[in-house]
């Protein structure tokens, strides 16, 4: 069966277009079925009709012209049911109905089974036999499988504009994804292609290692060169400091990165691009293995250079492109020298299919003011090039063929939002603080070098959590202690005077290492975070020892934040290697103050720990990431239970209640740096809860300040108890969306249904 689904798959994937890849699966699940008759029907742009698409075994000349409705006939029965039906006789049966010169006379046996993509009827696949019999299980089962992949395989089509026949719809459509740089934009799609892909680059020998060798240093040095000439066509445009976005490029093509491996493996007797992506796949897959999404947008770096490299080895020519003056670039992987190709003043959005708002692409676009939508699944590319389009950077939105009145409406959205935007600068500069007097502090979570200057000029006030590991993959080996003292002094100097939290290696769960691999059956319950470190003192004694070297004549405060503690006596121990390192560093003659240590709560067991963590370091902050995670047992990752995981869960809002009750009497810092800290309506609880540091992504951050200075601290406390007695996270949520539309901030509010409120409202 593996076989048979692994082959379907393959040559499906290999259509040119839909109708090809439906020919191609009724004829295979025919033969794999021995069956006489096979059917595919697929919904029409009419919503209650099932179109004949394909077929092998009855009246082809009827493809395409003949259609039945939902509950009509025994295939009508199956959507209508959206589940098997398997039938000995079809004479007689109720619901059997015979299309006229469709053919199905001669065939007594009926097996059809629903076509559902993310719990919608799309179809039917049915098969038939001329024998009156039932066909068994396994054939049923087979068959359920088979349309399970065919789904899949119809979304696909209809994303990359595959379609042809009677599915094409017209008219808007709304498509979402993630917003990458806040902003509307109303203009012309123009669709960028790949010019390669390195994914389809085979295995090939050769013998004249030398001239593959050549081959691609020459290619290193043309795409040295290409990034280095968008970089300077931008420095009038963004902070130096986020032209470091550049330089992370430049690094991973240093002699000594990525080009050594490639050459390594050249001289084994692989050609330059067979290398080339054997050494993409490997670091590309390290990082997208990751729950992190600041981490594992890094994998997208990391394939974006590898495709630049195949270009320049290939020596494609650059195709030239007329770019409109209402030109949203959209592509279904966009880099960010993918920019540089559009001027300036022709570019109003980006739409990506992949990525997130902490990928580049998206850091660089806010930087230059371009609204971005990042992660958009199932964009029919091919069928909306040169079409019009509008963009919501911030609601994360794309409207493909508008209509007037849409375009009207998001014409206004855009003034407003320039409103908001304009509105929110002004909020940089100024302290968190309630109308009655309660304070707050914003911080950042980072990674990147080229993080800082835009973390201060949204008002960061600290670090809340630096990714340390994030220098750890990006090496072939454990860096050594000088180099990271390097890397961590860059960063205490560039947020100095301001608190920096470096979080120790966290690695293990998703985040693996090249040169250091975990494999676990269930790494989320494995080896990770501060068990790794604890079981490899020698690698943790380096960090330790190089972020206090890091810090010494600086004012920035370091601070050390421990992952993944699930007991006291981690803590524990982790306690003496730091005040060990301490001790040596100070005997060999530097001058710095002991750090503040701090644990990380992002297992339940912690949660129940609070205090007693609490009373052997300075300070607590909750990952509420990994804490849903692990308190619902949902993967926000799995598309299957991603709706699962839930920030307003009662549960959830139950145990930070307690962590900050249960600590209030201690007097130290207590935080919050996951996505949550982030969300505007999730920080206004957070705050009331008793939570003296929100830190989160950048681009929220003043958003979440516009909030905390808006609705007053005696307002939140109560609506806070409101919630807390709330049995689901949807009552939770409703409540606090009326509190934010009623003080005027219902352009805070996640997703569409909020903002269309506020708009109603006025």
């Amino acid at each position: 069966m593996l076989e048979i689904l692994r082959k379907i798959v393959q040559d499906v994937a290999a259509a040119p277009n839909l109708d090809a890849a439906l020919e191609t699966t009724v004829a295979s699940v025919q033969q794999a079925m021995g069956s006489a008759v096979c059917t595919v029907y697929l919904l029409e742009s009419r919503p209650t009709r099932l179109g004949f698409r394909a077929t092998r075994g009855l009246n082809q000349a009827l493809v395409g012209k003949v259609a039945l409705g939902i509950g009509e006939g025994l295939v009508g029965h199956v959507a209508e049911r959206a589940e098997p039906v398997n039938v000995e006789q079809v004479v007689g049966h109720p619901k059997n109905r015979y299309i006229p010169g469709i053919g199905e006379e001669a065939y007594s046996s009926f097996l059809g089974v629903p076509i559902i993509h993310q719990g919608n009827t799309v179809g039917v696949l049915v098969v038939q036999q001329q024998e009156s019999r039932r066909f068994d299980e396994s054939e049923e089962a087979l068959l359920i499988t088979l349309s399970a992949q065919l789904a899949g395989v119809i979304a696909h089509a209809e994303a990359m504009g595959r379609i042809t026949g009677p599915k094409v719809r017209r008219g808007s459509s709304l498509f979402r994804g993630t917003g990458g740089a806040p902003g509307i934009a109303l203009g012309t799609a123009i669709v960028l292609y790949p010019e390669v892909d390195l994914a389809q680059v085979p295995y090939r020998q050769v013998r004249n290692t030398q001239r593959e060798i050549e081959r691609f240093e020459r290619a290193v040095a043309s795409a040295t060169e290409e990034i280095q000439e968008v970089a300077s066509g931008l420095v009038d445009q963004i902070h130096r400091e986020t032209l470091g976005i550049f330089e992370a490029y430049l690094q991973m093509l240093d002699p000594q990165a990525i080009p050594y491996q490639v050459i390594a493996r050249i001289k084994e007797g692989q050609w330059a691009q067979g290398a080339l992506k054997e050494v993409i796949a490997l670091h590309s897959a390290q990082f997208e293995k990751m729950d992190d999404p600041y981490l594992r947008e890094r994998g997208d770096d990391v394939r974006e250079l590898g495709n630049r490299l195949l270009v320049h080895i290939e020596r494609r020519n650059k195709r030239r492109q007329h770019f409109p003056r209402d030109t949203i670039l959209i592509g279904d992987d966009l880099g960010v020298a993918d920019i540089g190709k559009v001027p300036r003043d022709r570019l109003q959005g980006l739409v990506s299919g992949r990525g997130s708002v902490n990928s580049h692409l998206a850091i660089l676009a806010e930087a230059m003011g371009i609204p971005t939508v990042m992660g958009v699944k199932d964009l029919p590319m091919a069928m909306i090039d040169g079409g019009h389009v509008i963009v919501d950077g911030l609601e994360g939105a794309i409207i493909t063929s508008p209509n007037r009145s849409q375009r009207d409406t998001y014409a206004r959205r855009k003034l407003e939002e320039q409103t908001l935007t304009d509105e929110l600068e002004h909020l940089a500069t100024a302290e968190c603080t309630t109308p009655d007097g309660h304070r707050t502090k914003l911080w950042v979570n980072t990674g990147l070098l080229g993080d800082a200057t835009r973390s201060i000029d949204r008002g960061a006030e600290g670090v809340g959590l630096y990714r340390t590991e994030i220098h750890f993959m990006s090496s072939d080996t454990f860096p050594t202690e000088e180099e990271q003292r390097v890397i961590y002094r860059a960063h205490l100097e560039a947020f100095s005077p301001l608190p920096v939290t470096m979080r120790t290696l966290d690695i293990g769960g998703d985040k693996s290492l090249p040169y250091f691999p975990i494999e676990e059956d269930n790494p989320f319950l494995g080896w990770r975070g501060l068990r790794v470190s604890l079981d490899h003192p020698e690698i943790f004694i380096a960090q330790i020892r190089a972020m206090m070297r890091a810090s010494e004549g600086l004012e920035a405060r370091l601070r050390i934040m421990l992952p993944m503690v699930s007991s006291v006596a981690q803590v524990d121990a982790a306690k003496r290697l730091i005040d060990q390192c301490y001790q040596e560093v100070i005997e060999e003659g530097a001058s710095i103050r002991m750090p503040e240590v701090g644990v990380m709560i992002e297992v339940p067991a912690a949660v129940y720990q609070a205090v007693a963590i609490l009373e052997r370091v300075d300070f607590l902050s909750v990952g509420s990431n990994d804490l849903v995670q692990y308190m619902l047992a949902v993967d926000r990752n799995n598309p299957q239970v991603a709706g699962l995981f839930q920030e307003f869960h009662p549960a959830v809002l139950q145990a930070l209640s307690q962590i900050a009750r249960s600590t209030k009497h201690m007097n130290k810092d207590i935080a919050v740096c996951g996505e949550m800290a982030g969300h505007p309506e999730a920080a206004l609880l957070l705050m009331a809860m008793g939570y003296q540091m929100l830190s989160m992504n950048m681009t929220n951050l003043l958003l979440v300040k516009k909030a905390l200075s808006t609705i007053s601290f005696e307002t939140a406390k109560k609506i806070l108890d409101r919630v807390l007695v709330l049995d689901t996270a949807e009552a939770v949520k409703a409540t606090v969306d009326r509190l934010f539309r009623r003080e005027g901030l219902g352009s805070l509010i996640r997703g569409p249904a909020g903002r269309q409120r506020e708009r109603s409202k006025r």
